[in-house]
């Protein structure tokens, strides 16, 4: 594997084009990507952006040396039906469909092509991503370095051993959504209090990304930081206080169980 292999992109959303954006930027001819996309105008649209190919299926994983998997949880099952019988088998298979194991894959596809289980989040699509890798069984270093090295570009990437991919999918493929919901919490409190939708828009999104880089950035934990800004008997000391009475670790940790126990559910 290397930067002069032919990748296969099954499925081109808004996650495949950020994948497809990656492999470009960690230096991935774009001649050697070819999708497979349902959607005649949105292949145009990406060919046209990226000056990439397309392929029918079959043709396209026949000749792959590395197929990316970026589909739907609820139509993998036929999408590796279809491809089993062309699957070039010395192509390595990464999968980024959430809840379908290694052995899942590897089942339905029937051939002994090494599989890697990746579990990305949406802001991979701005190049600040966090993505999680699980290697399966004949997985070579060269793979490895591939995946890691194209993951990189979309943001952090860690590997992490197959049993905690739902756990990760609870922490960081779920968790951007999380933060949206209490960013919109935030901002309808704010109006609550008298303002506007845009200002009070402005404050909170600017406050959680300044708070995020700072965190990100001082090298100092979330406690420590949270202890800096909260004086006794102050304002903030009140909100946490309140956050305390609503016992809101205890929430974050069943909704985390929540999808967690969905994902493997989809397994």
């Amino acid at each position: 594997m290397n930067q002069q292999s032919q990748v296969a992109v099954v499925g081109a959303g808004i996650m495949g084009e950020a994948l497809i954006s990656a492999l470009i930027s960690s230096g991935v001819n774009p001649e050697l990507i070819t999708i497979s996309e349902k959607r005649v105008d949105r292949s145009a649209e990406l060919i046209a952006k990226y000056s990439i190919k397309q392929a029918p299926l079959a043709t396209n994983v026949a000749a792959a040396d590395a197929l990316l998997l970026v589909v739907k949880p609820q139509d993998m099952a036929a999408v590796l039906e279809e491809i089993k019988g062309f699957i070039n088998p010395a192509a390595v298979v990464i999968t980024f469909v959430a809840g379908k194991t290694i052995s899942f894959i590897s089942s339905a596809l029937g051939t002994a092509n090494p599989v890697i289980r990746v579990m990305p989040n949406t802001p991979t699509m701005v190049g600040a991503g966090m993505a999680a890798a699980s290697m399966g069984a004949g997985v070579t270093d060269d793979h490895k370095k591939f995946v890691l090295g194209f993951l990189a570009a979309t943001g952090k990437v860690i590997e992490v051993s197959e049993d905690l991919q739902d756990a990760v999918t609870a922490t960081s493929g779920s968790g951007p959504a999380y933060f949206f919901a209490f960013v919109e919490a935030m901002v309808a409190g704010a109006k609550e209090l008298g303002l506007s939708q845009e200002d009070a828009t402005t404050l909170t999104i600017q406050t959680i990304v300044g708070a995020a880089k700072l965190l990100d950035e001082s090298g100092k934990s979330a406690t420590t930081l949270r202890e800096n800004v909260t004086s006794p008997n102050g304002t903030t000391a009140a909100a946490l206080a309140s956050f305390g009475a609503s016992d809101l670790n205890s929430m974050v940790a069943k909704a985390m169980k929540a999808a967690s126990d969905r994902s493997q559910e989809l397994a």
